[in-house]
């Protein structure tokens, strides 16, 4: 029976931990990949305050109710919703005018606009309203 070198036994048990250690330092590598995938499906800072401002826009019109596929609902309830459908499609979201026409403008199960009716009794397309929300954050000056 040929003998073997009396450090193969030794350079094959420290390879071991080596071979663990590549192992482990590939998985924390794909794990940062795909933590900073889930980040780039957010849309950057200022555009996701942004958002947040149009969405604290609609939440401030207690005076209001918004009409979603037929049903009448309050200011707060719809901004909660808005806010939930955002998350849900944040990967088709990137900018506050995405927002607008891809989450908060029509649903996305009856293709039917949002309206917003003011106690005068005026209604309004959502998306009309948030588009003027957006213009005056916009050209405010900082």
């Amino acid at each position: 029976m040929p003998r073997s070198h009396p450090s193969a036994g030794r350079r094959g048990r420290q390879g071991a931990p080596r071979a663990l250690l590549a192992l482990l330092l590939a998985a924390l590598a794909l794990s940062g990949s795909r933590a900073a995938r889930a980040e780039e499906s957010l849309p950057a800072g200022a555009e996701r305050e942004t958002i947040e401002k149009l969405i604290a826009s609609v939440a401030a019109l207690t005076d209001a109710t918004f009409l979603r596929n037929g049903e009448a609902y309050p200011a707060a309830s719809a901004a909660r919703f808005l806010r939930e459908k955002w998350h849900a499609r944040r990967s088709e979201v990137r900018t506050a005018e995405e927002f607008i026409d891809r989450v908060a403008s029509f649903s996305s199960t009856t293709s039917k606009p949002y309206l917003i009716r003011f106690a005068d009794g005026r209604e309004v397309l959502s998306r009309d309203y948030l588009q003027a929300e957006l213009a005056k954050l916009r050209h405010r000056a900082p």
